[in-house]
């Protein structure tokens, strides 16, 4: 036997709603706007480009051998504060500007200055100085090789040549500008390279400026094109000889040798139409612009040479900077970084080399006074304290605080190894990736 339930239905009573509606605008939270923040996102004023003095009087000009005159914080704080300073500075500068929104292929070698083509010929002839010193089988080993130094050896005993193809022909001139230009492709007892090294090579080129060599109307083909056979040079020093970094993986993080690249690629893409900070992440556009753009080669010749895939393992302050909204605030980071990374660090600032072209400043010290040999003789290589009990001693600074260094094998030579191995150029994943 079934049996039906039936509903009730309950008369409508509007009285009864509005008795118990709730007061909204008196329960709830009034709504404010939120203040925002009137202090910037970064506290560091964006460094200005200092006006480029004009190149000497040759008569004024009394050529030395470069030496480092570095030794302590109170001379870098004298550095700092000294005109050389400012020269640095608005040399670096200007050629990151003449490079603003320009590619590699914009300015071809024939509308090239008449200087480029000597610069681009010295620049080879390092290279084939490279074949006719081999290097040493180490047996597997992912150190600096040592046939590094017959390499530099070479390198030092053509250089007056070269120097002359390029109009230097006082043997004291010879004698000061090329000791940046030996000094430009690594250490020679450490077998190392870092920023410093490619700081010379800047200087270097601000030595044929003073000399008027190298006027301003040459910074855009000096950047988009002898720059960038700098780099190939570089690479394949480092894949040859084992290059170990000089510090640890970098100061900054950017990359294991290099920092000037990033500044200059920045300023080529600064207004690109397309290419945004995050593009780095997409491997068609490093394959399509990675020839064009200094930036954007250095990224793809990075993941290239690390064996482990992933940028946010190998770079992860590269990964970092790829989340900016533009290039302009990655340039304006650039130069922040320039400033205070390069020039303002005691470490890397100890091993630069002063002049009568790049001159040092009254007060500064000198290698003699100071106790210490010539950079290239000494095995450490890093700044010279005076502790406590008056003893000296020689400190390499790096990124994992060690005294005296823990040397640091070059991933690039870790790939090379592994590709010697294995014949495989497969990256390595990192677990949970």
């Amino acid at each position: 036997m079934s049996s039906a339930v039936g509903t009730v239905s309950l008369p409508f009573r509007p009285h009864a709603i509005s008795a118990t509606k709730p007061d909204f605008p008196a329960k709830l939270p009034r709504l404010t706007p939120r203040k925002r923040s009137t202090q910037t996102q970064n506290p560091l004023p964006i460094p200005e480009t200092p006006i480029l003095p004009p190149p000497p009087k040759p008569s004024t000009l009394s050529f030395i051998v470069p030496t480092r005159r570095i030794l302590s914080s109170r001379d870098h704080d004298l550095f700092l504060a000294s005109p050389t300073y400012s020269l640095i500075i608005s040399f670096v500068f200007s050629l990151s500007e003449s490079v603003a929104d320009r590619k590699i292929s914009s300015l071809p070698l024939a509308s090239s200055p008449s200087i480029i083509q000597p610069l681009l010929s010295i620049l080879s002839s390092v290279e084939e100085t490279i074949f006719s010193c081999p290097p040493t089988d180490q047996g597997g080993s992912r150190f600096g090789n040592p046939s590094f130094r017959f390499f530099l050896d070479s390198v030092s005993t053509q250089s007056s040549s070269w120097h002359t193809s390029l109009g230097v022909n006082s043997p004291s001139a010879i004698s000061e500008i090329s000791t940046y230009f030996h000094h430009s492709f690594g250490n020679r007892a450490r077998i190392d390279y870092g920023s410093g090294h490619e700081l010379n090579f800047i200087t270097w080129l601000l030595c044929l400026n003073r000399l008027s060599l190298l006027p301003p109307s040459s910074f855009p083909a000096v950047i988009l094109l002898v720059f960038p056979q700098y780099l190939r040079l570089l690479r394949k020093l480092q894949s040859t000889y084992y290059l170990e970094p000089a510090g640890s993986h970098g100061v900054w993080g950017l990359d294991d040798y290099h920092f000037l690249p990033f500044l200059f690629g920045a300023s080529q893409l600064l207004h690109h139409p397309f290419i945004r900070p995050l593009s780095i992440h997409n491997e068609l556009v490093l394959e399509e612009e990675g020839d064009e753009y200094l930036y954007l080669g250095m990224v793809r010749y990075t993941m290239a040479t690390k064996t482990v895939k992933g940028l946010k393992w190998t770079q992860p302050m590269l990964d970092d900077i790829s989340g900016a909204k533009n290039w302009e605030k990655v340039e304006q980071g650039m130069r922040r970084m320039f400033v205070k990374e390069v020039m303002g660090k005691l470490p890397v600032m100890q091993h630069f080399l002063f002049g009568s072209l790049v001159p040092a400043v009254e007060g500064m010290s000198k290698e003699g006074d100071s106790g210490l040999k010539p950079e290239e003789d000494e095995k450490e290589g890093g700044e010279l304290i005076i502790d406590k009990n008056g003893a000296k001693h020689v400190h390499r600074d790096n990124a994992w605080g060690d005294c005296c260094g823990i040397k640091i094998p070059s991933t690039v030579a870790a790939a090379e190894e592994s590709r010697k191995h294995s014949g495989s150029e497969a990256f390595r994943r990192v677990p949970f990736d």
